[in-house]
């Protein structure tokens, strides 16, 4: 059961940070190909540049570009499993409608960006491409979007599982979950921390 039973009014992504090696690069595919305005830059000398990019009201994509850090960096197709990125596959940016979809499709191959057919996922419709830093990219429309209403855990539509995990049984059986998953802070982070002369207690 929920340690709060409060509902959570959540209104988009207010950031996604990824990382670059070369900011310039990402300013001139995300601002100038993708559209999504440059709205605000951080920058600590010696420390990194933080620039974030508007993809909807309140919802933004931000970069880190760390100084004098070199990167392990590779480039994966979304949906591809590969060791080095087990905790991020891709991103998929939100469109209105088809058009929306069919315009971006164009405007990726006007700027000399290869991006795939549309592909039909049933409730959503998409396009895969990749921005210079080899980050996977989908551009997606929802032809049934399931967001903004009640959920209807039967819905075959949506919810096509036919094994589904326990949790999922769970929703579908009683609305509710018997129970969560409590989290720890990674070591590194908690030494991060103390060398600034943070404590955290650790309960």
């Amino acid at each position: 059961m929920a340690a709060n039973p409060d509902t959570v009014h959540w209104r988009g992504v207010h950031h996604l940070a990824l990382v670059t090696a070369d900011m310039d690069a990402t300013v001139r595919f995300w601002h100038g190909v993708l559209d999504a305005r440059l709205v605000t830059t951080l920058h600590v000398p010696n420390q990194f540049r933080h620039y974030f990019f508007e993809v909807g009201t309140g919802n933004t994509i931000a970069f880190f570009e760390f100084t004098g850090q070199e990167l392990d960096s590779f480039a994966k197709p979304a949906g591809v499993p590969y060791a080095k990125a087990s905790q991020f596959d891709h991103l998929s940016l939100h469109l209105p409608d088809e058009d929306a979809l069919l315009r971006m499709r164009e405007r990726l191959k006007a700027h000399g960006c290869e991006v795939t057919d549309v592909i039909d996922h049933g409730f959503l419709r998409s396009i895969y491409f990749s921005d210079p830093n080899g980050i996977a990219l989908e551009a997606s429309w929802w032809t049934i979007d399931p967001t903004g209403r009640p959920v209807d855990y039967a819905d075959e539509r949506l919810f096509a599982d036919p094994d589904p995990v326990p949790a999922v049984r769970e929703l579908r059986e009683t609305g509710t979950l018997a129970r969560t998953v409590a989290t720890r802070l990674v070591d590194g982070i908690i030494e991060d921390l103390r060398r600034d002369g943070i404590e955290i207690e650790r309960r």
